[in-house]
């Protein structure tokens, strides 16, 4: 089992075809640097393809993942990174709304 304590979300799209080197030198670019035991997601433009890099402190994976029809529903907003809970991860890995999962969908009015 690999160890997740992060997981960071890119909005700005990336080319599948990408592989590790490129995917590791866009998260160094938009994050900073791959930190241990932290998940670095990006999709492609149309956002039904997703890859995601893992840094697992010795090495870093990197997995893919299509969705036959629909999209994953990505942000397209100025930030150009997110943090996500796991729960909103397992959300959108299904393609579901994401954002009000967990704590953001706390109700307050009636």
């Amino acid at each position: 089992m690999i160890r997740i304590d992060a997981l960071w979300l890119s909005t700005e799209p990336l080319d599948m075809r990408a592989g590790t080197e490129t995917a590791l030198a866009r998260v160094v670019a938009v994050f900073g640097a791959a930190r241990p035991h932290h998940a670095y997601l990006f999709a492609n433009r149309r956002a039904n393809r997703m890859k995601v890099l893992v840094h697992d402190g010795i090495g870093v994976w990197l997995a893919a993942r299509r969705l036959n029809s629909g999209k994953f529903v990505w942000p397209r907003d100025a930030a150009t990174t997110a943090t996500l809970s796991r729960t909103q991860f397992d959300a959108l890995v299904l393609g579901l709304p994401w954002k009000n999962v967990g704590e953001a969908g706390v109700i307050t009015v009636l």
